[in-house]
């Protein structure tokens, strides 16, 4: 009786274990999640990690995403940067 007790709190531990974790990889869904936000009708593409507003909503939709990426790029050798310092 007693291993059956502490086998099931042992599992218990587990699944509370599994169950945060997933918990950490799900997004709020709230509107400060977001990562990029589209305005169609300004034209307007704003990535929200790097603070990148963009006017140019039909190139980027046509593909023409070159500009975003040196962006994030730069942010991303930025930032680094800043931790090895």
């Amino acid at each position: 009786m007693m291993r059956t007790k502490l086998y099931e709190e042992q599992v218990r531990k587990q699944e509370d274990e599994i169950s945060r974790h997933r918990k950490s990889l799900v997004s709020t869904g709230d509107r400060s999640a977001k990562i990029r936000t589209y305005n169609f009708p300004q034209g307007r593409v704003t990535d929200h990690r790097i603070g990148l507003t963009l006017y140019n909503l039909d190139d980027i939709l046509n593909g023409n995403i070159q500009e975003i990426l040196e962006a994030l790029q730069f942010a991303e050798n930025s930032e680094k940067l800043a931790r090895q310092e």
